[in-house]
């Protein structure tokens, strides 16, 4: 192993995924255990969680040259241009920041900590900037850069009550504590802005932070700072929580912002201030309204949301014209101007630009139209996946990238739904307004239909603007219009037409042991399969939730006779053929092998009207129901086994998993772990793929697991787990058994840094969590 890959191995964790089936047999319900542990019947819910802040580990992270240190550094292309939105020489694209980023001092491109003054520091750097040796470098660095993690502290939650009142909608002993428990993560994630240790204007020192006059709740691991879209669903948890201060303080940060920058950034630094994320502010403003009924917000808010609604319209929208009607619609696309590598991830976007994959080399231009592509994708809150290239050049990879050309379904539904709630909040007191955003959502919705709805496949498209058609690639944003309350009117009126709109949901549950996944094509990319995300999750429910009684309460269709689930998919409307779907890795004796692929067989979590890990049917629910039991279990399932898998108990309710089970997760020291990603491929693992390690705390995992306990509380059951010690040591993957990798039984390098390989590793850095590092 090479000194970097030894440098990051200490650094990381490497847990082995147990890829077994989880298949309960016909005539049985999936309500199990926690591994061999019997939950006493008689057993409660912990009662208290301390208030205070917690103590925070800071943790310095120290630059490691990946050459000897009297090598010099490796030729360098020329810079890109200065960024006018970035205008920082230490931290925005330059010749500090390239020449710190080719020499690759940290795992993550992220990771830079506070300058000290910064005319000291580029002083300093001039007088290494001819032939620069990697020595030089890391000199510099340890030098010039200064303590790590004080720029934020953390929160008290003087309102927080260890017993919220949705815990009452719990019926199931461990469901109910592994929930109050999650609620008691809060406390661990709430933020401040250190105010003392602030550079501000002072000169003593320079950051990347965007200071915040409230108490905010941050995702977790290397992300420390807000994030917009995230927020979304910390908010649903929050208020399910019952923690209105907090979420009354997540708006006036966004509106502190909106005042500042005309726009919300995709995140508080200031590296993020040349694009957004999903516009949720609107969403998360009505449901704060709704659930504590502060009105009062609203003299505030309502200005500032028009400001953001403006933003938009100015700088990502344009108009379309229909192939299908001939009719032309204002919409909207992700659309960044950037010229130059993202600087919080430097090094990877110069190298795929410059790596020595790239052939033919890319001219001046070619590499702006990149680095906007790239920054476009980030934009998007999906970077990346395979939805966002160009058809017939996805072998390119990360150069296929169209996410500028593409008119994003999920952008254009939330636009929607912002002008339908701002319509709502208006109301009587501002006629006028309100009839504006009613008019303008009747609009979108138009358009909406019109190009992204196709009839025949029964689902939603993004569509391309330079094929002037829609996309072939589906994906869980198919379900975002009927989230936000877009039913067309096939599906409206027809049952049949309804459930081949969720007929993939239903092969998910019943072939695969995970959730839902982005997308059912295997990139690599940590937005495609087989990784399926929270707030996806969250999104399909309540599309499920907003369909009509008429159409949702049959029961579930059965395939016909010698065939599986796939069978009831509308034709074309995957694009894959069911061969071509991604593998189910399944016990093969003393190896692991992946499911049959075809014919009934490969719906091997079907039970007697449920699935595995999907709850207990219920007398006379309709399909839709069925549906939501089943991936509210099953996703309460991946959080729960995979927080248990890495050290979670919950005394006198789930014992802690012995050494020797905790010693395949490397997990004796630790005490669990909720992740920002899951698999379709098992409930017991994080995702994988993309720029960087799986990460835990984890804000909108923590929101979205809340939000279902409140909703689906009374037919949660406790889940069954993977027996850890049940791991073939031996990997075979027999032809024509699908696209996905049956994996490996045991940890190497390649399932910690092989991105584009199909491993069933799940990879976590031993200093995420509750442990802060500081990150640029």
């Amino acid at each position: 192993m090479s000194p970097k890959l030894a440098r990051i191995a200490f650094l990381l964790h490497t847990i082995v995924v147990n890829p077994f089936t989880h298949a309960i047999p016909a005539g049985s319900s999936s309500a199990g255990s926690i591994t061999s542990s019997a939950v006493p019947a008689t057993s409660t819910a912990p009662t208290g969680v301390s208030t205070a802040p917690p103590t925070l580990t800071i943790v310095t992270s120290v630059p490691s040259a990946t050459a000897a240190l009297d090598s010099a550094l490796p030729s360098q292309e020329p810079l890109p241009p200065k960024q006018a939105w970035c205008p920082s020489d230490i931290f925005c694209a330059g010749s500090l920041l390239q020449t710190v980023g080719v020499a690759n001092l940290y795992p993550d491109d992220k990771t830079f900590p506070t300058s000290k003054n910064s005319q000291a520091v580029l002083a300093d750097f001039q007088n290494i900037s001819a032939s620069t040796t990697y020595g030089q470098v890391v000199n510099f660095v340890d030098n010039d850069f200064t303590g790590e993690g004080t720029e934020l502290e953390a929160a008290a939650l003087p309102d927080f009550n260890p017993s919220p009142p949705f815990l009452n909608n719990l019926t199931a002993t461990l469901p109910k504590a592994f929930a109050q428990t999650v609620h008691g993560f809060w406390t661990q994630l709430a933020r401040n802005t250190n105010a003392s240790t602030l550079c501000g204007s002072s000169g003593k020192c320079e950051s990347t932070l965007i200071p915040l006059n409230h108490t905010f709740v941050v995702p977790g691991g290397r992300f420390r700072e807000i994030y917009y879209w995230d927020s979304f669903w910390i908010v649903e948890g929050l208020i399910e929580s019952q923690l209105f201060s907090v979420v009354n303080d997540t708006l006036q940060n966004f509106m502190d912002q909106l005042d500042q920058f005309g726009f919300i950034p995709n995140g508080g630094r200031i590296y993020y201030l040349n694009r957004s994320q999903p516009p949720l502010f609107i969403q998360m403003l009505s449901r704060y309204v709704a659930t504590s009924g502060d009105k009062s917000i609203l003299t505030r808010a309502l200005p500032l949301a028009e400001k953001e609604l403006q933003w938009w319209t100015d700088n990502r929208s344009v108009q379309v014209k229909s192939p299908f009607s001939n009719q032309s619609f204002t919409m909207f696309h992700y659309a960044v101007n950037n010229t130059a590598p993202r600087p919080e991830s430097y090094f990877t976007d110069y190298l795929t630009a410059n790596g020595p994959t790239v052939s033919p080399a890319l001219n001046d231009s070619q590499k702006a139209s990149l680095y906007a592509e790239l920054a476009s994708g980030a934009e998007t809150g999906w970077d990346y996946t395979t939805r966002w290239f160009s058809v017939g050049k996805e072998n390119s990879g990360l150069l296929a990238l169209n996410v500028r050309n593409t008119i994003a379904v999920d952008l254009n539904s939330l636009h929607y739904k912002n002008h339908v709630l701002l319509a709502g909040l208006y109301g009587s007191s501002n006629p006028a307004a309100a009839a504006n955003h009613t008019a303008a959502a009747a609009s979108l919705k138009a358009g909406i239909l019109d190009l992204f709805w196709d009839s025949q496949k029964l689902a939603f498209y993004d569509f391309i603007l330079d094929t002037n058609s829609r996309h072939n690639v589906f994906s869980v944003a198919a379900f975002y219009p009927f989230w936000v309350g877009i039913i067309p009117t096939e599906v409206e009126q027809n049952a049949s037409s309804a459930f081949g709109v969720f007929s993939s949901v239903n092969m998910v549950l019943n072939r695969y042991n995970g959730t839902f996944p982005s997308t059912f094509i295997d990139t690599g990319l940590q937005w495609d399969a087989p990784n399926s995300w929270p707030n996806h999750q969250y999104i399909i429910l309540n599309a499920l939730q907003a369909l009509p009684a008429n159409v949702s309460n049959a029961a579930l269709p059965v395939p016909a006779a010698n065939q599986s689930t796939f069978d009831l998919i509308p034709s074309g409307q995957l694009a894959l053929a069911e061969a071509s779907l991604p593998g189910q890795p399944v016990h093969g004796g003393a190896s692991i092998v992946n499911a049959t692929t075809t014919g009934p067989a490969a719906d091997l979590n079907k039970g007697n009207e449920t699935v595995a890990n999907g709850g207990t049917p219920v007398a006379g629910e309709g399909w839709s129901k069925s549906l939501q039991r089943q991936l509210a279990n099953r996703y309460f399932a991946s959080a729960l086994c995979s927080w248990h898998a890495t050290g979670g108990s919950i005394p006198g309710v789930l014992p802690r998993l012995s050494d020797a089970e905790l010693g395949v997760t490397q997990s004796t020291t630790n005490t669990g772990n909720m992740f920002e990603k899951f698999s379709i491929l098992d409930i017991d693992s994080a995702g994988r793929g993309g720029e960087y390690t799986v990460q835990a705390g984890f804000g909108w995992t923590n929101g979205v697991l809340l939000w279902v306990a409140s909703n689906y509380g009374s037919v949660l059951d406790t889940p069954n787990c993977p027996n850890l010690l049940d791991t073939p040591t031996v990997t075979t993957a027999p032809s024509g058994s699908g696209s996905g990798s049956a994996g490996s039984a045991k940890p190497t390098s390649d399932a910690i840094f092989g991105a584009n390989k199909p491993t069933m590793f799940l990879t976590l850095s031993a200093i995420v969590g509750f442990v802060i590092t500081h990150t640029l």
